[in-house]
């Protein structure tokens, strides 16, 4: 449960906007989305290994 303190006379807005940057980091939406469709254990290695090449691929860039 997503606890959101708020101070006195504090905007609405600021508060949602709070909770949305708390929402998201949950991850709530994301495991959701990845769970609409299966993806074999195969293929999300696969991606992970891309991933990390890729990411790989940047920080030598950087150096």
């Amino acid at each position: 449960m997503i606890i959101v303190p708020l101070k006195e006379g504090e905007n609405i807005e600021r508060a949602l906007k709070k909770f949305k940057r708390k929402f998201e980091k949950t991850g709530v939406t994301k495991e959701l989305r990845s769970r609409q469709a299966f993806t074999k254990p195969s293929v999300r290695k696969r991606k992970q290994k891309i991933h990390a090449v890729y990411v790989q691929k940047l920080q030598q860039a950087e150096e």
